[in-house]
């Protein structure tokens, strides 16, 4: 896995790897093979250097930085997320290293505004679930906020999370899990098979939400709602 393909510019997804929990080798050598431009999060960086991949984009706000000279005054924790950006630099030739340091905002917020910039129309999220609870529940909501401007894909081992446009159609083989999970209040929500259909139905995160549905049989799946943010997880045990 020591390189990636650019297959067409813009075209196929971006790949973001963050710093949750790392997913398998078979998925990430997949989204790898098809990503035009792969961007590691500062805190990943040592992690995913250490698995040879080729990166293209360094970013973050880069709180740990060392160099040999200032080595002695880390701790042993600090040594292990610290970051030496001469090697990097050096190893991963050519690589564009980008300083986000706007505190108001995430390192994976701030990845999706690079891609916004530079013109890609969609990306997939790896590594930006599990490990801290705080950071998986940000990681996936925030992605709302980009949905005029970006098509985001989060994914693990065993789930696939995105935004549903208002109307929604994909052939799903019988029994396959799906969840629809409201980011704040969703409204006049209908399903087609579906397990547990839901006509004009709403949904309010905290309170009601449509985890652990399923396809009820080959097909077509249909899915619109009027108003709010429904998150469609495709999932796998």
């Amino acid at each position: 896995m020591s390189s990636h393909h650019v297959i067409r510019e813009q075209q196929e997804p971006a790949l973001i790897i963050a710093n949750g929990e790392a997913c398998s080798f078979e998925l990430m050598g997949q989204l790898l093979e098809w990503s035009p431009l792969v961007i590691v999060l500062d805190s990943a960086i040592n992690r995913v250097l250490e698995l040879g991949i080729k990166v293209d984009v360094l970013l973050g706000d880069f709180d740990v930085l060392r160099n040999t000279s200032d080595l002695t005054l880390l701790d042993e924790q600090s040594i292990k997320r610290a970051i030496n950006l001469d090697k990097i630099r050096e190893e991963q030739y050519p690589i564009e290293i980008v300083h986000t340091p706007d505190q108001n905002k995430t390192d994976l917020e701030k990845a999706f505004d690079y891609l916004i910039e530079k013109g890609f129309p969609a990306v997939n999220v790896i590594w930006a679930t599990g490990r801290r609870a705080d950071h998986t529940i940000t990681n996936v909501t925030n992605i709302v906020r980009f949905r005029e401007q970006l098509k985001i894909v989060v994914i693990d081992d065993y789930s696939k999370i995105f935004i549903l446009p208002n109307t929604y159609e994909k052939w799903y083989p019988s029994k396959t899990p799906i969840s629809l999970i409201p980011i704040g209040d969703v409204t006049g929500i209908n399903t087609e098979n579906l397990k547990y259909e839901l006509s004009d139905d709403s949904l309010k995160i905290g309170y009601r939400t449509g985890s652990s549905n399923e396809v009820k049989e080959d097909g077509l799946v249909k899915i619109t709602y009027k108003t709010g943010d429904l998150l469609m997880m495709e999932c796998n045990d």
